[in-house]
């Protein structure tokens, strides 16, 4: 047989290998090499060229290899996607008839509905559904995947009885397409799937509000189940969302693809601009009626949170109050004060990179009616100076205070919290592939922020993804915890905005380089962004969120 060279990065070695290896022969060997440990990890799929493949992945050629386990970020999205269909399998076992949707995120796991017609109980549904996964998984049964003519795919999905797949699928104009197979059971997934059911070792299946809970594994602790905190305000704007995009029929992307065929991106963008405008007023008469002198607003990256502080700011004004405005970035400290991550670069994520004591001093001075000096920060050259701003609050001023950590309690703690009003902001994806699977808001805010940063900063799509886990590393640590503190959500999602990034965000994708890591998230992207019908931006309101990303907004940031 021909031997090839491959390079396996989990070894740093070179390896002479007989052509036609599968990943799993690969993965085989390098595990018998490891010293033998009781929680070693599977491996869930690979890395080929910064492709992940699965381990039915055939090497034919001389690749460079890095295989995956559920500790890589990259390896817990395919346990996690894998996870799903094993549940897709087990509820159409347990229930022919019922359809389930998995409808959206719920901390690290996934809150599911399970419909249909003479189900028995919630509890029964629950065991029965349980107990049928847990027997997947004792069968180590292997998932498969199989390239196919895109017309017997239909067919297959056809007698799934998967409408939303279905309709998806026959809008494709490709010729073949990857189906995947649980022991009978036919789907399509937007990646690859773990080698089999027995690797899934760490999961739950329970009953939540008037749902289901898939609970998934910590992906800080693999071994061990996400904690479940309640968060009863994230759950009800998740609820909210989902209302929304039922009454105005886009839930899936071919629902959207739909409509923009029929009526135009114009339609989508009236409706969800309308719904924005509705819900800023809403918050506003909240604020008055709590008797606040100070919005605290927060949210994750590229959230719309600079935006949502102008609009709410406008619609406060509309109410008589005299509205000023503090941004959390010019409360930095100098780079010697800022702390650092272990790799020694900074860490701008940490509420240690702002001035707490001296924030804290201006607020009380500001609410006993003093004149205070504003710094503002010098991202360039890394320290805080005076240019002369000033604020004063009168008797009919309210003030509004805009950054990631406005939500933590350390922030303003010397401050009275009836002088408080939180507002969490986070765009919440109102658009799923299909049923059973969803597009992550964390993957919405990254199309945002890849193309912001490229319009307003000049970089590249890779500059963006390589800084993208951190940047997620921080969110989970310093928002994500504090979120359930505010006194109101906002989702900041837009119905149509995801066709109008496309345009923006797939040539940029596309141009990252083979030979970086962060191809293989790009490609991810790719694979949901080329299934959405594109918008045309020019007819976007001045004042929305995404003049944010976009440029031409009508406001100042």
């Amino acid at each position: 047989m021909t031997q090839i060279e491959i390079v396996l990065v989990n070894t740093n070695q070179r390896r002479n290998i007989e052509q036609g290896t599968t990943v799993a022969e690969l993965a085989k060997q390098y595990l018998a090499e490891q010293p033998s440990d009781a929680t070693k990890q599977p491996i869930l799929g690979a890395l080929v060229n910064n492709r992940i493949e699965s381990l039915q992945y055939r090497i034919y050629n001389p690749k460079v290899v890095r295989l995956l386990t559920i500790n890589d970020r990259k390896g817990y999205r395919i346990y996690r996607d894998s996870l799903c269909f094993m549940l897709y399998k087990a509820a159409k076992d347990c229930f022919p008839t019922a359809t389930l949707e998995i409808e959206h995120s719920l901390q690290d796991g996934f809150f599911c509905q399970i419909n249909g017609n003479d189900l028995p109980s919630q509890q029964e549904v629950c065991a029965a559904i349980k107990q049928r996964m847990q027997e997947l998984q004792k069968a180590d049964l292997p998932f498969e995947g199989k390239t196919m003519l895109l017309s017997d795919a239909i067919d297959l999905i056809r007698k799934e009885n998967l409408p939303k797949t279905l309709h998806l699928l026959e809008g494709l104009n490709q010729l073949y397409i990857e189906m995947n197979m649980l022991d009978g059971a036919v789907h399509k997934v937007n990646g690859k799937l773990a080698p089999s059911t027995g690797c899934l070792r760490c999961w739950d299946f329970c009953t939540y509000e008037n749902g289901y809970n898939l609970r998934c594994a910590n992906p800080d602790s693999p071994n061990k189940l996400s904690a479940l905190n309640e968060t009863p305000k994230l759950f009800s704007i998740f609820r909210e969302h989902h209302q929304w995009v039922d009454l105005l029929q886009t839930p899936t992307i071919s629902d959207y693809n739909r409509i923009v065929h029929d009526k135009g991106g114009q339609h989508l963008i009236h409706l969800a601009e309308a719904l924005h405008e509705k819900k800023y007023a809403e918050i506003a008469e909240m604020v008055k009626s709590s008797g606040a002198r100070m919005v605290l607003l927060a949210g994750p990256s590229s959230s719309g949170k600079t935006t949502s502080c102008r609009r709410l700011s406008v619609q406060l004004s509309v109410l008589g109050y005299d509205v000023q405005q503090i941004s959390l970035d010019d409360y930095f400290v100098c780079r010697a004060r800022t702390p650092k991550l272990p790799n020694g670069e900074f860490d701008f994520e940490s509420i240690d990179a702002l001035d707490i004591p001296l924030l804290n001093e201006h607020l009380l001075s500001l609410f006993k009616g003093e004149e205070v000096k504003i710094p503002t920060f010098d991202f360039i050259k890394g320290d805080p100076y005076y240019s002369g701003k000033t604020l004063q609050l009168g008797k009919n001023s309210i003030l509004v205070v805009e950054g990631i950590h406005a939500l933590n309690p350390k922030l303003t703690a010397q401050i009275d919290e009836s002088l408080k009003f939180k507002v969490y902001v986070s765009a919440l994806t109102q658009l799923a592939i299909d049923g059973q699977n969803i597009i992550h808001g964390s993957e919405n805010r990254l199309v945002r922020r890849l193309v912001r940063d490229n319009n307003f900063r000049g970089w590249g799509a890779l500059d963006t993804l390589h800084r993208w886990p951190e940047v997620v590393r921080g969110e989970r640590m310093h928002i994500f915890p504090y979120q359930e503190n505010a006194n109101v959500m906002f989702n900041s999602a837009l119905l149509y905005e995801l066709g109008v990034l496309k345009v923006y965000a797939e040539p940029l994708l596309k141009a990252v380089p083979e030979n970086c890591e962060e191809y293989a998230t790009a490609q991810q992207l790719l694979t949901f962004s080329e299934l959405i019908l594109p918008i045309e931006s020019g007819k976007i309101p001045y004042n929305s969120i995404m003049r944010e990303f976009l440029g031409g907004s009508s406001f100042e940031y």
